[in-house]
């Protein structure tokens, strides 16, 4: 069984397997694969240092009576300026581990829902001559895409070029296409040639 997809302009339309833009809106797996994604981003490279690992501190700033002061070991002590973090970041991993078939479960369900909200807007082709920001501006106009993801099937340096100062509008390739990427954006605009190579990487 495939579903099928109209192309924006009324120029034909694209048969899709049921099987990945026909699946149910799973909520819950969404949101696990998303925050997986978003954490996997996270560099975890914050880190201080405690008493331990200061420099400096090896001998006992005053004696230990007679002073009138509180007695001190080490001026590496948390409660002295320049002494160590009392409870010190340290350096962590914030990846999340999502199995192969639970990702693809989610994207399947992510493009499903977009292709039954009519935000997925296929087109046959996207290209200009050569980069132009005004005339990419008119097309994305005429489509009525205002804020959305733009998902070509391979690298396009003019189109590349020419989006990339038009507010609100991002563009990838399928390969880099992305859960977070497709639940962030109001449409995702994508030519004929990339939605089937996506049916086929889904697959």
């Amino acid at each position: 069984m495939s579903v099928q997809i109209n192309i924006a302009g009324g120029k034909g339309s694209v048969d899709l397997s049921d099987d990945n833009f026909a699946v149910s809106f799973k909520e819950a797996l969404i949101h696990q694969v998303v925050t997986a994604y978003l954490a996997g981003g996270r560099s975890g490279t914050s880190a201080q240092k405690n008493r331990a690992q200061v420099s400096g501190g090896g001998k006992k700033p005053w004696r230990q009576k007679g002073t009138g002061r509180a007695r001190a070991g080490t001026i590496r002590s948390p409660i002295f300026t320049g002494g160590g973090q009392t409870f010190a970041r340290s350096t962590r991993d914030y990846s999340q581990k999502i199995n192969r078939k639970m990702y693809r479960g989610a994207m399947r369900s992510i493009v499903s829902e977009l292709a039954r909200q009519e935000r997925l807007v296929v087109v046959k082709e996207l290209t200009v001559k050569a980069p132009s920001t005004r005339d990419m501006a008119a097309k994305l106009e005429k489509l009525g895409i205002t804020h959305g993801l733009i998902v070509l099937a391979e690298d396009d340096n003019n189109v590349m070029l020419s989006v990339r100062n038009i507010p609100n509008i991002e563009i990838t390739t399928v390969s880099d296409l992305n859960p977070v990427s497709l639940v962030a954006y109001e449409k995702i605009l994508i030519t004929a040639d990339a939605v089937k190579t996506l049916d086929e990487k889904l697959s």
